[in-house]
């Protein structure tokens, strides 16, 4: 019988003892907060910072100017994240739809009922379930929980539930946690912190906060 090492409340508890708030997203607009969550697909975030970085020094962070970017441009601009090519290509296929279907503007998509707008972003190309739940909740400011392969690694880890599949996974988190945006904010980023210091693929369990709870750390002795 599947039994949990440790509940997600504990889990929130236990991590933000340890790493405190972590602000996240870092992101001055919510248009950047989209170009952020296609541009980290694969790629560590210091490389978005890069090409955000490159962007905003070239006056193009705008939803219009990439519309009109000429494709090459944008690619050289995002370079650091790779897969630029395919990249620069989803970011102004998402421009293209927002000029087209809401005049330009993020709020027309982002008024919508949630998962009206989860399913609309699911249906544009590159959009997948991670990148339209992190638009929903950092950008559109919608209760919308991000699973992300740190996610599923630390779950699998701690036991913390036998379904480790993006949807029911999602679920999970969901009916286990107050629907509240700043916590939905807050654990996933909690969660990306452990997996980044820890909770590696190849696991540092020496001064983790969860190391005791945790099933790598556990078979090891």
């Amino acid at each position: 019988m599947f039994q949990s090492l440790i509940s997600p409340h504990e889990l929130y508890e236990f991590l933000f003892l340890h790493f405190g708030s972590q602000h996240w997203w870092p992101a001055e607009t919510p248009f950047e907060v989209v170009v952020g969550a296609v541009l980290t697909q694969q790629v560590a975030w210091k490389n978005v910072e890069k090409a955000i970085d490159n962007l905003k020094n070239n006056h193009v962070l705008d939803l219009s100017k990439i519309s009109n970017l000429p494709l090459g441009k944008l690619e050289v601009y995002i370079k650091p994240t790779g897969f630029y090519r395919q990249k620069a290509k989803r970011l102004k296929g998402i421009c293209a739809y927002i000029s087209s279907e809401y005049n330009g503007s993020l709020k027309g998509l982002f008024n919508k009922e949630t998962s009206s707008m989860r399913t609309e972003l699911l249906s544009l190309n590159g959009i997948g379930p991670e990148t339209a739940d992190s638009i929903i909740l950092y950008a559109a400011e919608k209760p919308s929980f991000v699973i992300d392969a740190y996610t599923k690694r630390i779950c699998e880890r701690l036991q913390l539930t036998d379904d480790l599949e993006y949807e029911p996974l999602k679920n999970f988190f969901e009916s286990s946690i107050p629907e509240d945006i700043e916590v939905y904010k807050e654990f996933h980023a909690l969660i990306v912190e452990l997996g980044k210091n820890y909770c590696k693929t190849k696991p540092v369990c020496k001064n983790c906060p969860l190391s005791k709870k945790c099933k790598s750390y556990t078979q090891g002795k």
